[in-house]
């Protein structure tokens, strides 16, 4: 799978509020639908040239709807972009059966492996044009994070401790150790990975009382 590249994104992707971690709550169908064409336009587009290059227009284009559409969905192409990527993201941790109810190490473990899993699915690219999209990328993938440990630990508080402050804490942490994972030559296995950063951010997700 190509993760940022592939030109079927995940059929959930959507947003209400323009924001990663909002890009897979459900919606109308219609809207549902226009959003999903607006998603595979990019994707497609995205095989042929760098990201910069393409213009709202082209999108429209390829999509085949008007600008005043694309602009009633989203406020420029990187929220859609965004978007894009959040819901392969959310495709991927729901084809693996991952959910966090706040408890469970094993699920933060599959968060964590995901993640690795998703940065090293993204296609090779030439400087310049990775220089351009990883801080999309980085921005969905830790939106979609933070939420989904957000919403596990508002179900079980812990005393004296912001769930958010956390949530936004352990997803920068997860993603930054994942991204050095992937940069880094001869790495360990994907596995062994996820284990060492479990041990370093288990404190964070569930503090001592």
């Amino acid at each position: 799978m190509d993760a940022v590249l592939q030109s079927e994104p995940a059929a959930t992707a959507g947003c209400t509020e323009i924001g990663a971690a909002s890009c897979t709550e459900v919606l109308d169908p219609r809207i549902r639908r226009t959003r999903e064409l607006l998603q595979q336009a990019l994707a497609k587009l995205l095989e042929q040239k760098e990201f910069e290059k393409i213009s709202v227009q082209d999108i429209t284009d390829a999509a085949t709807v008007n600008r005043a559409t694309f602009y009633a969905h989203y406020p420029d192409k990187f929220a859609l972009l965004e978007c894009l990527v959040a819901g392969q993201f959310n495709a991927l941790l729901a084809d693996r059966g991952v959910r966090f109810d706040g408890t469970c190490a094993a699920a933060i473990r599959g968060i964590i492996l995901g993640v690795g899993d998703f940065l090293a699915q993204t296609p090779r690219m030439e400087c310049e044009r990775r220089r351009q999209m990883e801080p999309h990328l980085e921005s969905a993938v830790v939106a979609v994070v933070a939420k989904m440990l957000l919403d596990g630990m508002k179900q079980h508080p812990a005393s004296g401790s912001s769930p958010e402050m956390r949530a936004a804490a352990v997803s920068w942490a997860i993603y930054g150790a994942a991204r050095q994972w992937v940069h880094t030559t001869d790495r360990t296995s994907s596995e062994a990975m996820a284990e060492t950063v479990l041990n370093l951010v288990a404190p964070m997700v569930h503090p001592p009382a």
